[in-house]
């Protein structure tokens, strides 16, 4: 027997695609409301009245009109209504960034910690998180949770370092931050928090092959608008492919992996950085341009490989793609012409559109995601 649906549900529903639709197209109007969704207007008007008395939306001057008269009032969400808050965890510093509903940036912070396995360490970084969130006069409510992206990979459900050989910190539980903060936490691999990123800014995107270009190497399977973790948690760990068996040696213990050859460490000498850098090679300075082109030989090589495996578009993202420009890509779709048995289209080849602050914005997205999925309207 059908279970038929109470006055309460239909309730939600109508507010959940009017909120929807407010945040969809950002600035509208009660008729513009009433008209698209098939909702009476005095249905509407009580729904905005309740959301606006709740903090959700809010009026937000007038909707132009082509028609004499008085305008229609525009109501549009408030992006900070609720929060998340990104953290990369790394060897010697701390990021963070805070995110509105929209996925924009509200603010970010710097600091130098060193990654210690202690709980001095972990009280230490909560402590730095909560006056982040203090200084932006958040509410504990107004934060959804904090995603902890990690260089190392983690279980399934978020809760453990799986794998975090860069920072010795494998087995290290989401407990030991979770503890000293009020509201959800997780783990997320980095290079999964840049894939969802790129999701975020390109919702078109289904299929792709996500490179992590920066300080270590890392990619992502998006397969289906969602990120492939794999059967036992490591799909795509493509940086400890061995590529040249006598090179240097990886961080993993093996030597010549695609880490050794396609990271930033690997590309830039001591204190070299990567704005130094890439002004030198611009201007065509011969040291830099070499290992520049050596870089991208490499980097061609490693993609040839890994699209005969997966014929689908390949992005180059990280904290490398601010940097890259189109002439580099020509330079690598030629060598990849040179490596391949088949005719390879230029399009498959594409750099990222959320090249900056890609990997905390990606770990604050999957609460801000979640809201929206279901706002408990």
């Amino acid at each position: 027997m059908k279970k038929s649906i109470t006055p309460n549900q239909i309730k939600q529903n109508n507010r959940s695609l009017i909120y929807h639709y407010i945040y969809d197209n950002k600035k509208v109007s009660q008729q513009d409301i009433s008209y698209e969704l098939h909702l009476s207007r005095p249905t509407v008007a009580a729904n905005l009245s309740f959301m606006e008395e709740n903090g959700l939306i809010r009026k937000d001057g007038q909707i132009d009109t082509e028609f004499v008269g008085r305008k229609a009032a525009a109501y549009s969400i408030v992006p900070d209504y609720r929060v998340s808050i990104g953290v990369e965890i790394l060897k010697k510093e701390l990021k963070m960034i805070a995110v509105n509903l929209y996925g924009e940036k509200i603010s970010r912070t710097v600091s130098a910690i060193p990654f210690e396995y202690h709980d001095s360490y972990f009280q230490t970084v909560c402590h730095q998180i909560l006056e982040f969130k203090n200084s932006l006069s958040l509410t504990d409510e107004q934060v959804l949770g904090v995603g902890f992206a990690m260089q190392g990979l983690t279980t399934p459900d978020k809760q453990t370092v799986l794998y975090g050989e860069i920072l010795s910190c494998t087995g290290l539980s989401i407990t030991e931050f979770s503890k000293f903060l009020p509201f959800p936490c997780c783990f997320i691999h980095d290079a999964d928090s840049a894939a969802i990123s790129e999701l975020w800014v390109s919702p078109e995107l289904t299929d792709a092959f996500y490179l992590s270009l920066s300080k270590h190497l890392g990619a992502a399977i998006i397969s289906k608008g969602t990120i492939l973790s794999g059967k036992h948690g490591h799909s795509s760990t493509i940086e400890h492919i061995q590529m040249q068996p006598n090179g240097s040696r990886c961080y993993c213990g093996k030597k010549g992996c695609m880490e050794t050859l396609l990271s930033m460490t690997s590309l830039l000498e001591e204190n070299e950085t990567p704005e130094d850098f890439f002004r030198k090679v611009r201007q065509k300075d011969l040291q830099p341009s070499n290992r520049w082109h050596a870089f991208l030989s490499n980097l061609a090589n490693a993609v040839n490989m890994l699209h005969l495996i997966f014929d689908t578009d390949f992005i180059l993202g990280g904290y490398l793609a601010q940097y890259l420009c189109e002439q580099d890509l020509a330079f690598v779709h030629e060598k990849i012409q040179q490596m391949t048995p088949f005719p390879e289209a230029h399009d498959f080849l594409k750099i990222s559109k959320m090249p900056k602050h890609n990997i905390c914005i990606g770990a604050a997205l999957p609460y801000i995601q979640s809201f929206l999925d279901n706002p408990g309207l």
